[in-house]
């Protein structure tokens, strides 16, 4: 489908006979945030041992492997490559050994300066066996003078930049570290003595375990014998938690940045029902993800929610195409229309998103073709303009429909009657009351974190960059918020 890609899941868990297990449970759970990759690792003895694959959790590991990753103490990842080619070797977790011990590493995000500091590393003769950015803070570890293991951990991720949440595990503890800005989710739990670190509470609710609080922006937890201790070695930032967490990428039973995503997206739906109201007999959520939002415009609206699109959830990976071409194929062998709740009625469609338009096109001529009179549009999130920066695989700019188009040639180019948005207001006041710091840089192009220059081949974006050498900043001022338009030309208009 035509979405924005999610990041990672993490997950950790210390103090509990089987670790590995739960954390398989737990990864299960976070499916949803990778599906290229999966690995675990466990420590015993002193010693960590590892195992990761390309693929699903469930089909990276079975009781034979899951045996072999014995201990009290385990972490593991699930990925999807936003910096770094997806090939095993840039799975996770990354294990290496190093004068202050073994260290294993799972992240969540995506460090903007990886590539500079790759190549002072490199340059100072560090030997990279990836091309994952997680892997610079191996290095960065391995190389710290700093005496102890936490004080070569906190040296290191002082180091870099960006967003990022970690699970590290040592030979005897698990280190759990969330950046400064707080861009992406970390939750703190409880499994009777057992203290677990996740990216979403659904991983929690799955093994029974209970969310104690959310893990600060700017904090590391280190998770030992000993209980949790709590270091914040990081001065004040600006908090940039990530708005797509709630739009998206979490699971809707899942808390985030402590709240229900379920009660969010659904107030988004309220509030574009009041925001973009429509005369019409029937509102359809694009499932899966524009159920809440559906709801919530229903509720808001008076308008009976139907499920009009059924979703085939035994679609996998990889299907064959017939020879001869079948109208909408690749759209249907998801989702199939329910003639009976379309045919002769005005409806209205729900999604939580438009990244190319191209998905939300055969949708809206899926729908046509099954008898819909009218078919209005509505989105639970503002137009999408820029590419994402810190963990998210998104697009070029010039793929963005909502950046190089007018919200008239979108309902054209999409064969819809009418089309609206959620406001970037209606949005944020949804969350928090707006009380929240969230970053919205895909609806406005304000970056709350400056990312260097040469960077835009490493990120995968083909973005033309600002010549102005005003553009340049010093190191004192690379957190200061920058404008898209600072970085990069419009090259597609139209």
């Amino acid at each position: 489908m035509d979405k924005f890609k999610e990041e990672c899941g993490v997950f950790g868990i210390f103090g509990h006979p089987e670790a590995s297990n739960l954390t398989y449970l737990g990864l299960y759970a976070l499916q949803h945030r990778g599906q290229e990759s999966a690995g675990i690792a466990s420590s015993q003895g002193g010693r960590i041992r590892m195992h990761k694959a390309m693929g699903y959790v469930n089909e990276v590991f079975n009781s034979e492997a899951l045996a072999k990753l014995p201990g009290l103490q385990a972490i593991g990842h699930v990925r999807y490559s936003t910096a770094g080619e997806s090939l095993v070797a840039n799975a996770h977790p990354l294990v290496v050994d190093s004068v202050h011990g073994q260290l294993a590493v799972c992240h969540n995000g995506n460090l903007v300066n990886a590539g500079e500091l790759r190549d002072a590393l490199v340059r100072n003769g560090a030997i990279f066996q990836t091309n994952s950015d997680t892997e610079v803070v191996v290095h960065l570890f391995a190389r710290s003078r700093e005496e102890g293991v936490e004080a070569a951990v906190v040296d290191a991720i002082s180091q870099v930049r960006g967003a990022f949440s970690f699970v590290m595990m040592t030979k005897d503890r698990i280190i759990g570290v969330r950046d400064p800005h707080g861009f992406r989710p970390l939750a703190l739990g409880r499994l009777g003595d057992a203290w677990v670190v996740c990216s979403e509470t659904c991983a929690l609710d799955l093994i029974g375990a209970t969310y104690v609080r959310d893990v600060e922006p700017g904090e590391v937890v280190i998770l030992s014998s000993n209980g949790v201790k709590s270091v914040k070695p990081f001065g004040p930032a600006r908090q940039s938690q990530c708005i797509f967490e709630h739009v998206y990428f979490s699971r809707p039973d899942s808390y985030v940045f402590g709240e229900s995503v379920n009660e969010v997206r659904t107030q988004f739906g309220r509030t574009l029902a009041r925001e973009a109201p429509v005369d019409a007999d029937v509102v359809v959520p694009i499932p899966d993800s524009g159920v809440c939002g559906a709801i919530g415009y229903a509720e808001a609206s008076g308008i009976p929610m139907r499920m009009g699109l059924i979703r085939n959830h035994y679609v996998g990976r990889t299907f064959i195409e017939p020879q001869q071409s079948i109208r909408h194929f690749g759209v249907r062998v998801k989702l199939n229309p329910v003639k009976s709740i379309l045919d002769g009625q005005r409806v209205v469609l729900v999604d939580d998103s438009i990244v190319r338009g191209t998905t939300s096109r055969k949708i809206v001529r899926m729908v046509r073709s099954a008898g819909a009179r009218e078919v209005h549009m509505r989105i639970g999130c503002p137009p999408t303009i820029s590419p994402c920066f810190y963990g998210v695989d998104t697009p070029r700019r010039s793929e963005l429909i909502a950046a190089t188009h007018t919200l008239e040639e979108i309902r054209k180019y999409l064969d819809a009657d009418s089309i609206a948005y959620l406001s970037l207001e209606g949005l944020t006041n949804a969350v928090n009351g707006g009380k929240s710091k969230y970053c919205t840089s895909c609806y406005t192009g304000v970056y709350p974190v400056a990312f260097p220059r040469d960077e835009a081949a490493y990120l995968q974006l083909a973005l033309k960059l600002n010549p102005d050498p005003e553009a340049s900043r010093s190191d004192a001022k690379r957190d200061e918020p920058i404008g898209v338009r600072d970085l990069v030309k419009d090259t597609v208009v139209g």
